[in-house]
């Protein structure tokens, strides 16, 4: 009886040696972050240059609320646009306070909603009102921006529908208050922007700042 004997061959697969199994994950994972972030400074520069920024920047630099016959504006001019006396019986209804504001913003700026102590002030657009004498030219609780320098003479011309304010453009916001204010009294005055911004500010009933 023939046996017949089968030989197993043992095969031996060489493993990839450590070392070169580390270097090769380390230069996958180079050359994977290398695209990664090639793409990302694509896209980050082209977000960059292709959109405009959004933020929006007004600064309060100072008022007038003074209880005397003339308001000062934002460039020091002296305009005669208070109807009250020169007495110190406090601020009167239609009588008016002035904001000095400076937009900081890359933008221009347009104003949805303005309120002093309360009352939302609506705004209103002159069309060649000679300044400094527009004594009740606005109704109770309005309001209109001067945005130049004013003498008795000159003509100011707002020929916008909407209250705005170009890019480091000064004003001065005038406003007709719609009731009495004793001095010494703070008001809080609040500018919203047809984007949402909200400026926050106090002003202080018969005092000047700025």
């Amino acid at each position: 009886m023939t046996k017949l004997h089968t030989k197993n061959k043992l095969t031996s697969r060489r493993a990839v040696a450590p070392v070169i199994a580390t270097l090769l994950l380390v230069a996958i994972a180079v050359v994977g972050g290398s695209i990664i972030l090639v793409f990302s400074q694509g896209f980050f520069s082209y977000a960059q240059i292709s959109g405009s920024p959004n933020i929006e920047s007004i600064k309060i630099l100072g008022y007038d609320a003074t209880d005397g016959p003339a308001t000062q504006f934002h460039d020091g001019v002296t305009g005669n646009v208070t109807s009250g006396g020169a007495g110190s019986d406090g601020l009167k209804t239609t009588e008016y306070v002035a904001v000095y504001l400076k937009n900081y913003s890359v933008h221009k700026v347009t104003m949805s909603e303005i309120r002093l102590a309360g009352t939302i002030y609506t705004y209103h657009n002159f069309v060649g009102a000679a300044l400094p004498d527009f004594n009740n030219a606005l109704a109770v609780a309005e309001y209109t921006i001067v945005p130049e320098a004013v003498t008795a003479g000159d003509t100011l011309t707002i020929d916008s529908n909407a209250a705005e304010m170009e890019p480091g453009q000064e004003v001065s916001m005038v406003l007709a208050l719609d009731t009495g204010m004793k001095s010494g009294r703070d008001l809080q005055y609040k500018l919203t922007t047809t984007s949402g911004a909200v400026f926050v500010g106090t002003i202080n009933s018969g005092q000047q700042s700025g």
